[in-house]
């Protein structure tokens, strides 16, 4: 009878913990009900990840930013165990429209004005924290924009002062790509002329360790241009250099973020 007893008590305490611990660490997978109970167990920090709907060369999908930055977001916020991560913002300033400049130049590209890419950070951060969210961390995948995030944060914790709610914006998750994926491939033997600035072997290395079926290999023995959207050599490109991305990425977007919840005020 007792073993019968502690075997059901054993079954309920189970049930109750798999009810807490959130099916997803994606917002948009869960129920409302769901996010509740994950807030309620101690989940109060949310990532909000921007993407970016842009050109990359006729090798890379239009989608690289979003797709990288929902998989990227959702390891960082399992690495910390608390966290979920908000939609992808797949709409951002990407250059002018009329007359069109930058990747605007390319069909596919959709830019916004700063002005609304920076109230739709601060509106979904104030509507984070009316959900009961406490650490609001705004992180991007694409250069263009780092700016407008850190003003971002800087407005919402100017209107959040006296309150325990926070917004951080999180420079490693975009440095941790440009500056040490950098040196590693460096270390490897490429050359700055093959990792490149955009939609080199930099940035195509680490699309294919995210997804491959973004990356149309067909198109990536030709030796492309700026005219064609490339800025370096595709061709070193592989998995195995772009998961040294990832791996950094990851761990140094978790240390920042710790870092700076940790820190008072």
């Amino acid at each position: 009878m007792r073993l019968a007893l502690l075997s059901v008590l054993s079954m309920l305490c189970l049930g109750t913990v798999a009810e807490a611990a959130p099916r997803s660490v994606q917002l948009e997978e869960l129920t409302w009900t769901e996010v509740r109970a994950a807030i309620q167990s101690g989940t109060t920090t949310i990532l909000v990840p921007a993407g970016g709907t842009e050109q990359s060369g006729p090798h890379i999908a239009l989608g690289k930013h979003n797709i990288r930055a929902r998989v990227l977001a959702g390891r960082i916020a399992t690495a910390l165990g608390d966290t979920l991560v908000a939609p992808v913002l797949a709409y951002v300033p990407e250059g002018a429209i009329s007359p069109p400049s930058g990747h605007m130049l390319f069909p596919g590209t959709i830019s916004i004005p700063d002005a609304v890419f920076k109230n739709t950070l601060e509106a979904a951060g104030r509507s984070l924290r009316h959900a009961g969210f406490t650490q609001i961390v705004l992180v991007g995948d694409h250069g263009g924009y780092q700016s407008i995030l850190k003003q971002a944060a800087a407005e919402l914790n100017k209107e959040w002062a006296g309150s325990a709610v926070r917004a951080h914006y999180i420079p490693e998750y975009y440095r941790a790509v440009d500056d040490a994926y950098v040196r590693a491939l460096r270390a490897k033997g490429l050359s700055d002329a093959q990792i490149g600035s955009h939609a080199g072997a930099a940035d195509t290395s680490l699309t294919l360790a995210i997804d491959p079926s973004l990356v149309r290999s067909v198109h990536l023995s030709g030796d492309h241009g700026a005219a064609e959207g490339t800025y370096g050599d595709p061709r070193p490109s592989s998995a195995a250099l772009g998961q040294l991305g990832v791996d950094l990425v990851v761990s140094q977007t978790v240390a920042a973020i710790r870092k700076a919840r940790a820190e008072k005020r």
